[in-house]
């Protein structure tokens, strides 16, 4: 599922990153990486602020369309 629709407060493992190569190297500068875990504090339209590793982020709504996740559980 996207970021963007994740539920808040569970603990996600990002699975997949659609975006442009220049896009994926400035989130993987910040810590954002396929594999890595990510948590959703609150998420609007427009921006979704989530925790990723004991840093808060704020990313805009376009872009965590694009930032797929499933729940730390599911992960295999």
């Amino acid at each position: 599922m996207p970021l963007v629709f994740a539920p808040t407060g569970k603990l996600l493992t990002i699975v997949k990153i659609v975006t442009d190569d220049k896009t994926k190297k400035h989130l993987e500068n910040l810590g954002i990486t396929v594999g890595g875990e990510i948590s959703v504090i609150s998420g609007s339209g427009k921006s979704t602020i989530c925790i990723v590793k004991d840093s808060r982020l704020a990313l805009d709504g376009s872009l965590a369309t694009k930032i797929f996740v499933v729940l730390k559980q599911e992960a295999v």
